[in-house]
């Protein structure tokens, strides 16, 4: 990770006091004793109310600092797992209460399993169970208050999208048409033309940590290849071998059928392909290798070649492969998308909309408004999430340590959930459990599944994610470097972007370059040479011991060095940084080559989801898929099973 320059960071306005309400860095204060961690005081012993939490930093999305993932969420999870949890808990102690139905994990499967539930049974009483300090799991919003802006400044902190809508899933469909969600008066609230209006267009930024020269490209639509790789600070005959790649590459192997064609790319990296097929030089390599990095969580060394001639990578026009369809072996959501259109924005807050509909009408009082048109600019209320005598409850930093059928599974007709609270662990009764957690915790939680699903369960990949959210005074040096979306090929962050152009009713985004506007950046450290599976635990590891003092140098940094030559300052532009950890953050998608991901064959998805007795699993884990939608569809069919 390399030791900080105390000059630089000063003059990168390290120094500047920004609000850091998670600075613990992976250092949990102990609680119970020094194998588990406390958990943040948000959690409540039940019958407890809490004031109204809207102003400040008790209102989650206001939080700046290290999100997500943090050493409070992490303790307890990472205690279980390492077999320390329990010689210091204490005993259980009931709470006195039951429900029809407990969710494990708020994220989007499990709020849409609770919402799904009082569709059928209305009358249910319902308590859902999260680690984090905040709903709605890796769909997180951010909201600043920046000075002279009327209203606030809202961002995503986690998904953003709602990936190719006409290919959603039946019930990822159904559950958007509940809501009221209609994607063609979403797509009106994007305003597509802005950036490119103002002369801003998307870049790579080809860096020092992969070229000898650093700078800036701009990729302008319609500019000759020849002008814009000739540019580049590549060797001479890495400037030829791009060229060819990118107006007319050969057919690589004339001799063998389309079928075969195919059936070699999905064996083989897009790296492999560059190198090994196509004999690039390496410069042109390291020039792609962070092409899937931002959407696929890993690079090109362990990205399936046969999924990037699905995303239209360069290379592949000269093989004669069918343009009109995708090939067998592609990702889901490749095929997906291929078939589909393009990805929407869901309003400001990105998916969190979602779960904020859903929770405002499961729980009174939360929210003063749950339509599409009124959630980004409604009030909400925290304190509202678990009030004694509400069918529906939110608990928020309370890890669940133990979900346990009362009886034998086959003929258990309730199940006893626990989890800790912040000081003690605690019980309640349940009619069933959705588990909508990550899959690998399941089998720390469900001690006593059957061999093989456990087996299953603890087999899922999950790719290490980082996102960023800065607010910045202004956005005058984008501007002047003509970009709104920049590509790095080496460095730590490997996307940084203005925030996308999405309006709401009473709420617009900002058009003026004058105007203050969050920044969105991403990092993924799976260690992808390594291969998927075993760079996402290597790079889940790094992230974990990486404090959060140098993930915002890095921030720093490197928009400084993108943005310094049109007058970006850090240290008086940079106002607030938010940066959401996720280390288990991305479900794979089964890239080729699959043997990279599960060297036994495909993942046994039938096994790892097996409901087991009153427990159902949900998420989108257990799929997998990175979509929504899945994540959708894995909570009905959650539900579906328990009341079947």
């Amino acid at each position: 990770m390399g030791d900080i320059d105390p000059r630089h960071a000063r003059d990168l306005g390290m120094s500047r006091p920004i609000s850091r309400r998670d600075f613990f860095d992976g250092v949990a204060v102990a609680a119970i004793g020094p194998a588990v961690g406390t958990v943040a005081a948000t959690g409540h012993a039940a019958g407890r109310r809490r004031a109204p939490a809207q102003e400040g930093d008790a209102f989650p999305p206001r939080r700046t600092g290290l999100r997500g993932d943090t050493a409070d969420s992490l303790a307890v999870p990472h205690a279980l797992r390492d077999g320390r949890f329990w010689e210091h808990a204490g005993d259980p102690e009931p709470t006195g209460e039951h429900y029809d139905l407990v969710v494990v994990g708020g994220g989007v499967s499990g709020v849409s399993a609770a919402y799904e539930w009082l569709r059928h049974e209305p009358r249910a009483r319902v308590l859902i169970l999260d680690n984090h300090d905040e709903i709605g799991g890796q769909a997180r919003r951010a909201e600043f208050r920046p000075p002279g802006r009327k209203g606030a400044l809202i961002g995503q902190g986690g998904s953003r999208v709602l990936a190719s809508p006409a290919t959603w899933t039946p019930e990822g469909k159904d559950l958007l048409a509940r809501l009221g969600v209609q994607v063609k008066r979403l797509r009106r609230h994007v305003d597509e033309g802005l950036y490119p209006g103002l002369g801003l267009h998307e870049g790579v930024m080809c860096d020092r940590e992969t070229f000898p020269v650093e700078g800036l490209h701009r990729m302008v639509p319609g500019t000759p290849p020849e002008r814009w790789t000739g540019r580049l600070p590549l060797a001479d005959q890495a400037r030829r071998d791009l060229l060819r790649l990118v107006t007319n590459p050969p057919d690589w192997w004339p001799e063998l059928p389309v079928e075969e064609k195919e059936e070699r790319l999905a064996g083989m990296t897009y790296s492999d392909f560059l190198m090994d097929v196509c004999g690039v030089h390496p410069d042109v390599e390291l020039f792609h290798r962070t092409l899937p990095n931002a959407r696929w969580g890993y690079d090109a060394r362990a990205f399936g070649a046969i999924d990037a001639w699905g995303c239209g990578y360069p290379g592949f026009q000269g093989l004669g492969l069918d343009p009109d369809k995708p090939s067998r072996f592609c990702s889901p959501t490749v095929k997906k998308e291929w078939a589909g259109d393009q990805d929407v924005p869901c309003l400001p807050e990105g998916l969190q909309a979602l779960v904020r509909m859903m929770v405002g009408r499961m729980i009174p009082g939360f929210a003063t408004a749950t339509t599409m048109d009124g959630v980004t600019t409604a009030r909400y209320d925290y304190g509202r999430l678990d009030v004694p005598g509400n069918r529906v409850r939110f608990r928020l930093s309370s890890p669940v340590v133990s979900v346990r059928n009362d009886g034998d599974p086959g003929d258990a007709t309730s199940a006893t959930v626990a989890y800790f609270d912040g000081h003690r662990v605690r019980t309640v009764g349940a009619g069933a459990v959705v588990m909508a957690c990550w899959a690998v915790v399941v089998p720390h939680v469900v001690q006593d599944l059957p061999e093989a699903q456990r087996a299953a369960l603890s087999e899922t990949v999950k790719i290490p994610l980082l996102e960023a959210t800065v607010q910045v005074r202004d956005w005058r040096a984008w501007r002047r470097a003509g970009v709104h979306r920049v590509r790095w090929t080496g460095a730590y962050w490997c996307l940084s972007e203005l925030g996308q152009p999405v309006g709401a009713p009473d709420y617009d985004c900002p058009r003026d370059p004058g105007e203050p506007i969050t920044v969105h950046l991403v990092a993924t450290p799976c260690q992808s040479e390594l291969g998927p599976a075993r760079g996402a635990a290597a790079g889940r590891r790094a992230l974990l011991r990486t404090p959060y003092g140098h993930l915002e140098y890095t921030i720093r940094d490197q928009l400084a060095r993108l943005l310094g030559p049109g007058g970006f300052d850090p240290a008086a532009d940079i106002e607030a940084v938010t940066v959401h950890r996720w280390g288990h953050g991305y479900a794979p998608e089964y890239c080729r080559p699959w043997h990279d991901f599960y060297p036994d064959g495909p993942f046994p998805a039938d096994t790892a989801r097996r409901r087991f007795g009153r427990i159902a699993i949900a998420g989108s884990d257990a799929v997998p898929a990175a979509r929504t939608d899945a994540a959708v569809t894995a909570a009905y069919r959650a539900v579906a099973e328990l009341l079947g």
